[in-house]
């Protein structure tokens, strides 16, 4: 399946056109060997000095060879050094841990007289999403450098709106955890099912929306206002933004789920820990101008 997913869908992702160990076209091998001719841990050839040679220069198995070969367990992911569920978990968190903990270095050490560090954080931080978006190869350093800046930006800005609104940064945190798991459920539930029709409206709906907050944005720096981020419109744009990053995520298990069928590399789980992460950023934004407009000047 071709990925629609803004992050998984360049060339290079996990499951665009690629061909891993187990899929696709393989050439013929000894039993026990990979295609590309290096046998997996607990082969009969692993170790030996025919390791990696050619089916026709390597000398056929013994009985005894054949029958531990057969009566040994299938080699699994940890051998084949594929992507599993668990690498994507443990990698998604290191990566919202380092986000945590920079948010938190931004909060206790930002003063509110100077964003002028939080902003210039938050700007690199779009290049360098852009950067890993872009890049054919999969480099954790800049997935956790993007992770460190974001959380910079972000535990700034959350502590502007918690001076205005006290208590509003637990409010979304809490809002987008929310998000998270009934999106999880409703999409391993079979509630939501990740259809090409679906991810066309959906993406469709998600380039307007960008759209439309850039007009809005360009408008407010001529001193315009759509009224798009207050009132009753802008409760309704909010209530959207949260409706596009849940679709995110929807997503983004799919494409974990067909990384993992597919046999993806295992470094391709930091690819799935970016996607989870820009999708779960956009959701707390969202979260936080949607709860600051409906507690307007309380």
């Amino acid at each position: 399946m071709r990925s629609r997913n803004p992050v998984f869908s360049r060339e290079g992702s996990f499951t665009r056109d690629q061909q891993y160990a187990g899929f696709g076209t393989q050439t013929a091998g000894q039993p026990g060997q990979h295609a590309y001719g290096t046998p997996y841990a607990g082969s009969p050839y692993a170790g030996s000095p025919y390791a990696g040679q050619p089916y026709a220069d390597q000398p056929p198995l013994t009985d005894d060879q054949l029958a531990g070969m057969y009566n040994a367990p299938s080699a699994g992911p940890l051998q084949t050094g594929r992507m599993t569920m668990d690498d994507v978990v443990a990698r998604t968190a290191m990566t919202l841990l380092t986000l945590v903990a920079f948010g938190a270095v931004a909060w206790f050490t930002v003063p509110m007289d100077n964003f002028v560090p939080a902003i210039g954080a938050g700007l690199v931080a779009m290049v360098v999403g852009f950067v890993i978006s872009f890049k054919r190869s999969v480099n954790p350093g800049l997935i956790l450098a993007y992770a460190a800046l974001e959380g910079f930006f972000l535990g700034a800005i959350s502590k502007a709106f918690e001076t205005l609104w006290p208590g509003i940064a637990i409010q979304a945190v809490l809002g987008t955890s929310a998000v998270f798991a009934a999106t999880l459920f409703a999409y391993k539930s079979g509630r939501i099912r990740v259809t090409p029709r679906y991810t066309r409206i959906g993406i469709s709906i998600a380039i307007g929306f960008v759209l439309l907050m850039l007009v809005n944005m360009v408008a407010m720096a001529f001193g315009a206002d759509f009224g798009l981020r207050s009132g009753p419109l802008g409760i309704l744009v909010g209530l959207v933004g949260i409706a596009l990053g849940a679709f995110f995520l929807t997503l983004d298990y799919a494409e974990i789920e067909e990384g993992i069928r597919m046999g993806a590399p295992e470094k391709e789980a930091w690819r799935a820990a970016f996607g989870l992460t820009l999708s779960l950023v956009w959701i707390y934004m969202e979260m936080l101008r949607l709860i600051a407009i409906l507690r307007g000047d309380d």
